[in-house]
C-alpha cells in the first residue's frame, strides 16, 4: 500500500506549513551552485502543491525569503529574487490549472518591484480559484510581524479606539499578517535542523512539529504523504486529557 493510501481524507490537517531548508547543503553535497540548489527547490514546491491540492489541502505556507535572508551576500540576494520571479510567472497557468490560490506575507514593501510585480498579477490572476491556498512567506520574520502588530495596537490604544483592558488573543491576531488565516496543524521543517527559525511563533502555538533530515530538493510527494501520516498520528489534546478527548 501507498502512502497516500494510508492517509485519512476525513483527518486532514487544514492547514500545513513548511521551513524549506537545506538548499545549500543539497548542492554543496553535489559540487554546484547554491543558485542550482534554489532552482531545484522550485521543483519541490511545485510537486509539494500539486499533492497538498491532489489531497484537497485547505492552506500550505512555505517560508520563501526571511527577513534575516536579506543578510546574506548581495549576489545571492539578487539570484533569489531574479528566481523568485521566474517561478511565479512560469508557475501561473499550473496554479490556475489546479485551481490554487495565491497570497503572500511578510514585511512585501522591502521586496524588488519587479518581485512585488510578478506577485500581484499572480495573486489576482488566481484570486478567484477555490482549492489549496498557497501562502508565499516573503521578507517574513515573526517577531516583525508581532511588533507590527504591538505597534498597530498601541495606536489604536492611543486613537482611543481599544481600551487596554480589551486586549485579548484574537485582538492580536487580527493585527496579524496571518489574520485571515487558519494557524497551521502542521508545521514541517526539512534539512535536520531543529528550530522554528523566526517562524509563525504566535501561530503554532499547538501545532504539530515533524522534522526529516532530507534536504528541502529531495522533498516530493512522499515526504509530504509521511509528514501527514505522522499528524494522523497524534494526539492533539489542547491542554486537555486523553480521557477528556474521548468522553
Amino acid at each position: 500500500m501507498s502512502l497516500i493510501e494510508k492517509i485519512d481524507k476525513k483527518h486532514l490537517p487544514q492547514h500545513v506549513a513548511i521551513i524549506m531548508d537545506g538548499n545549500g547543503r543539497w548542492a554543496k553535497e553535489k559540487g554546484i551552485s547554491r543558485h542550482l540548489g534554489h532552482q531545484e527547490g522550485v521543483v519541490s514546491v511545485r510537486k509539494t502543491v500539486e499533492a497538498a491540492a491532489a489531497l484537497g489541502l485547505k492552506y500550505l505556507t512555505v517560508y520563501t525569503f526571511s527577513n534575516e535572508n536579506w543578510n546574506r551576500p548581495e549576489e545571492e540576494v539578487i539570484a533569489l529574487m531574479e528566481l523568485l520571479v521566474t517561478a511565479i510567472r512560469r508557475e501561473t497557468p499550473d496554479l490556475m490549472k489546479n485551481n490554487i490560490r495565491l497570497t503572500a506575507i511578510g514585511n512585501l514593501k522591502r521586496m524588488p518591484e519587479s518581485t512585488c510585480k510578478a506577485l500581484d498579477e499572480c495573486i489576482k490572476q488566481t484570486s478567484a480559484n477555490t482549492g489549496t491556498t498557497l501562502v508565499l512567506a516573503l521578507s517574513y520574520s515573526s517577531r516583525w510581524e508581532i511588533t507590527e502588530a504591538v505597534k498597530q495596537i498601541a495606536v489604536n490604544v492611543s486613537d482611543k479606539k481599544l481600551n487596554p483592558g480589551e486586549i485579548s488573543e484574537e485582538i492580536i491576531s487580527a493585527r496579524l499578517t496571518t489574520k485571515d488565516i487558519p494557524d497551521p496543524d502542521l508545521l514541517v521543517r526539512t534539512g535536520g535542523e531543529k528550530r522554528i527559525s523566526n517562524f509563525l511563533l504566535w501561530q503554532i502555538s499547538y501545532s504539530e512539529l515533524y522534522f526529516t533530515d532530507i534536504y528541502w530538493p529531495d522533498f516530493r510527494e512522499e515526504e509530504l504523504y509521511g509528514a501527514i501520516l505522522y499528524y494522523q498520528q497524534r494526539e492533539r489534546r489542547y491542554g486537555k486529557t486523553s480521557e477528556q478527548l474521548n468522553l
